[in-house]
């Protein structure tokens, strides 16, 4: 099942939240949706599940507009906290997973798998409240996936967490992933992207300025790191033609470079300058392409 997006903008007024979106996310896949605060990520969330109607365009799964029929197929995790805090874990989730069409049995059995996978099973009659900010996201996460949605939609699920619990929702997300769920997700976290996702979309301003595969955006950038370790003087590598960018570090230096044959051309002029300890080139990371499209590094 694949969800296309076709010309969508979404207007509040005379503020132009999403500007002629179009895009198509692959079925089974990991999309990534990168932007800074107020690109118009969640906007777009909320139009995909039905919350928001599009001023402009369509946005259809299989072929089918998204209505409260496919609420049962459909999973959301939003950016800000979404639980009754005075409400106990298991009765809130019991309800919810109620809306979605599940049974109590059904809805407590899969509440307690996970809770025993995220080996905290004693979370089930603790309140909301009593929660961590990071066991709340847990919470609300098993909110978002009880139901096994074919289609998930997660905001920023790793915010606020330590690496620790990053790492349990990440293997989580791949799991779903592998087993044919659809999951289209925005992160503050460059490598999260990076390492996640096949396919993204980089927004700005309501509109989007990069989409297609991680594979062809870092082709078609052309640009690439060198890194170079070594005990002489690196400076006179800022003159070099090709150079775009020089950064010193406490090994050596990183050099942004135009084109492959950049990289040559320096190795000959290092050579018999000293001892090399590392001489590697790198396909440009997710945050060199994001500042040169958005003109800002992405906090």
């Amino acid at each position: 099942m694949s969800l296309k997006l076709e010309n969508i903008t979404k207007k509040f007024g005379d503020f132009t939240a999403v500007n002629q979106l179009s895009i198509s996310i692959p079925e089974k896949e990991m999309f990534g949706f990168l932007g800074a605060n107020g690109a118009g990520k969640t906007t777009t969330f909320r139009m995909i599940i039905g919350l928001l109607k599009p001023t402009e365009g369509r946005i259809t799964w299989n072929g089918q507009a998204i209505d409260y029929r496919m609420s049962p197929f459909i999973g959301y995790l939003p950016e800000e906290r979404g639980l009754y805090p005075k409400l106990k874990v298991k009765d809130q989730i019991v309800y919810l997973a109620r809306l979605k069409g599940m049974s109590k049995k059904a809805a407590l059995k899969e509440l307690y798998d996970w809770l025993d996978r995220f080996k905290v099973p004693e979370y089930a009659d603790k309140k909301v409240e009593e929660l961590s900010k990071g066991n709340q996201q847990k919470i609300q996460f098993i909110a978002a996936v009880l139901h096994k949605p074919k289609l998930l939609i997660l905001d920023e699920p790793f915010s606020g967490l330590d690496p620790v619990n990053v790492e349990q929702l990440k293997e989580a997300v791949i799991d779903l992933k592998n087993s044919g769920t659809s999951i289209v997700f925005s992160s503050h976290r460059m490598e999260h992207v990076e390492e996640l996702c096949k396919h993204l979309c980089i927004m700005h301003k309501g509109s989007p300025v990069v989409h297609g595969s991680l594979k062809e955006i870092k082709r078609s950038f052309g640009k690439k790191n060198l890194i170079i370790h070594g005990d002489f003087d690196f400076q006179f590598l800022e003159n070099v033609n090709g150079v775009v960018k020089v950064k010193y570090t406490a090994e050596g230096v990183q050099l942004q470079i135009e084109r492959e044959e950049v990289a040559e051309e320096i190795f000959k002029q290092i050579v018999d300058k000293g001892f090399i300890r590392k001489f590697q080139l790198e396909e440009p990371s997710l945050n060199d392409i994001f500042i040169e499209k958005v003109g800002a590094a992405y906090e």
